[in-house]
């Protein structure tokens, strides 16, 4: 499985509800960073790809069909790159709402 969405906003730009309908669209299921918070395996991956090491990116995001929100956000353009067939989706937030 590869992924078919990537998604370069960061967290609090309507994450959550993309992820959310990605899922019904049948792109699921979505990485969110919630996924960290119940897969704690997957926190080396993270480390290792914050230490500046590169990772085999199947790997990071094996069982997943769409990716949104931190940490993935931060490592959209790798992820394209890895998965160059996959659509890139980018929120944003009106700055004064903030």
């Amino acid at each position: 499985m590869s992924l078919s969405v990537i998604g370069s906003g960061f967290g609090r730009t309507g994450t959550k509800s993309l992820k959310e309908a990605l899922e019904r669209l049948g792109f699921g299921p979505c990485h969110h960073m919630h996924e960290i918070l119940d897969h704690p395996d997957q926190v080396p991956y993270w480390q290792a790809l914050a230490a500046g090491d590169q990772p085999d990116w199947n790997d990071v995001v094996a069982g997943y069909r769409s990716q949104v929100d931190w940490p993935g956000a931060h490592f959209w353009r790798e992820l394209a790159e890895t998965f160059p067939e996959a659509r890139v989706i980018h929120t944003v937030r009106p700055e004064e709402s903030w």
